[in-house]
């Protein structure tokens, strides 16, 4: 009959075991294998020192060593000069072998002597002609060499280095020293925005906006359904048109056609003949709620982007769907479209940026650096880059490639709307009604911005939607959770010195990802 052990015992005896097993070997260091060891320190010779193996590394007084090779127990050869003299020479700021594991410095190695004037002299006698005039007066090898030798270019130095000629005891001797690290440069001062008029009209949250190619007049929508036509220069409502079954989430004003195309959470996709102020074509084919549009520059072509994961490109004139751009895993938020390649920008909930090649209807490239997900996209209107606004970071980047440029850190809420100038001023605005004001080339935060919500309204009804400048971009525009559409200024009577830059030139900390 098998004894019936408790699990306590149970355990404790397998552990006994195994420790009666190794108890021989416990805390026992690896012999070492003298081969195996010559040979990594070989490979770790050559990998670290490859490009400098072949410069004389003569250590002083030879002949009590015996003659060049004992310096070097793994076997390289090593340039020997001029045997029969007694050279001085050694290289500065260098040991004959790296350390490593079990590797203890001789007195020979811990000492780094500089080299005299007769050892600099005789390794000029040593190297041939043509290397003696050019080698003359240098008794180290510089980083420059270094980078010649390996058949790399001296600029592709880690950045953080550079050379510079230290005296020391009369001879001039290559040290590395560290160049201080990147500062962020000046940026151009801005003159502060201000708030000067607030129009209110709408019943809901207004969506979305865009300003006529004429700057006469611009167009909101709204969640109330409506799409309103305001004068610019008065602020009042000249039109509403109704016609949506939900909130109006896009509208954009063609710059080549009569026509206002606007989207909305109904999944329709309107276009409006303005001469009529009637809708004359829709584009069916999203499958949920349609989230943004845009309309190509130079051709004919409508682009919408929709909560069922798809942007979709629409010839204007037959309504047909030209293109379904699928490949986002989830609501894609924002839609732009340029002329250049790559000619349409999508940002999505999945936190990915697409950039698409608009005639294979495919992806170009998929940038994946955000965290959370990016509602808004914006191009430059003269450099070849875009921004991209989410949660976690507003990024700019380099087209056709999407090359990361650099980090806009400190608007930690929810971005939904990015817009930016000529003059390099972008704007974000974010869901809880504050909007920070950007120098675009350096990323500084020049002004923050949160403006009162409307009298009435409550304080959770703070946030800005959209936001535009006007076509002389001396007015911004904001669509607001409050119901109204506030327009900014540049403050006329602001010098540089009333509003100085808090600037300093701190060091870049530039996250990558």
């Amino acid at each position: 009959e098998v004894q019936k052990h408790s699990v306590h015992t149970l355990v404790f005896r397998s552990l006994k075991r195994t420790h009666d097993m190794f108890v021989a070997d416990n805390a026992k260091p690896i012999p070492l294998d003298e081969e195996s060891h010559k040979v990594k320190m070989a490979v770790k010779l050559r990998t670290e020192y490859g490009s400098v193996l072949h410069m004389p590394t003569l250590k002083e007084n030879l002949r009590e060593k015996g003659g060049p090779n004992t310096g070097d127990p793994y076997g390289h050869k090593q340039f020997s000069g001029n045997q029969g003299q007694e050279l001085d020479y050694m290289i500065t700021g260098t040991h004959p072998y790296p350390s490593g594991p079990g590797v203890a410095l001789t007195a020979d190695t811990k000492v780094q002597r500089m080299p005299s004037e007769s050892a600099a002299q005789s390794l000029a006698v040593a190297l041939p002609a043509s290397q003696s005039r050019l080698d003359a007066n240098r008794t180290a090898a510089g980083v420059g060499d270094i980078y010649r030798h390996a058949g790399i270019s001296e600029r592709s130095q880690p950045p953080g280095m550079s050379v510079a000629m230290v005296e020391a005891g009369g001879n001039k001797n290559s040290a590395l020293m560290a160049k201080k690290a990147p500062t962020m440069p000046k940026p151009q001062w801005h003159p502060p925005w201000k708030l000067y008029r607030v129009i209110s009209g709408h019943l809901g949250w207004v969506r979305c906006i865009a300003v006529e190619p004429g700057n006469q007049w611009f167009v909101t929508g709204s969640a109330d359904r409506t799409i309103k036509i305001w004068d610019l220069a008065s602020g009042k409502l000249k039109l509403s048109l109704t016609g949506h079954i939900s909130t109006v989430r896009g509208v954009i004003v063609s710059a080549r056609s009569p026509y206002l195309f606007s989207c909305g959470e109904d999944k329709q996709v309107k276009c409006w003949d303005l001469e009529y102020n009637k809708v004359i074509r829709h584009y069916h084919g999203h499958l949920s709620a349609v989230y943004g549009l845009d309309l190509h520059p130079t051709i004919d072509v409508l682009v919408t982007c929709s909560r069922d994961s798809t942007a979709r490109i629409w010839d204007v004139r037959t309504k047909a769907s030209v293109h379904t751009l699928s490949g986002h895993t989830n609501a894609v938020a924002t839609v732009k479209c340029q002329a250049a390649e790559p000619q349409i920008i999508t940002g999505s909930h999945d936190t990915t940026i697409r950039l698409w090649d608009l005639v294979a209807g495919k992806t170009r490239v998929t940038l994946t650096n955000h965290k959370k997900s990016v509602r808004a996209v914006v191009l430059h209107p003269r450099h070849y880059t875009f921004a991209s606004g989410s949660p976690d970071n507003i990024k700019q980047w380099k087209f056709p490639d999407g090359n990361f440029i650099q980090n806009l850190s400190g608007h930690n809420a929810i971005i939904n709307t990015l817009a930016v100038n000529s003059d390099g001023v972008l704007v974000s605005g974010a869901d809880n009604g504050t909007m920070h004001l950007w120098d675009w080339r350096t990323g500084y935060n020049f002004q923050r911005v949160h403006a009162a919500v409307q009298p009435g309204s409550l304080d959770s009804e703070s946030g800005i939607f959209a936001c535009v400048f006007d076509q002389s971009e001396s007015r911004l525009l904001t669509a607001e959770a409050d119901k109204t559409i506030k327009v900014y200024k540049e403050d006329d009577t602001a010098t540089e010195e009333t509003h100085p830059v808090s600037w300093k030139p701190e060091i870049i900390k530039r996250k990558r990802f």
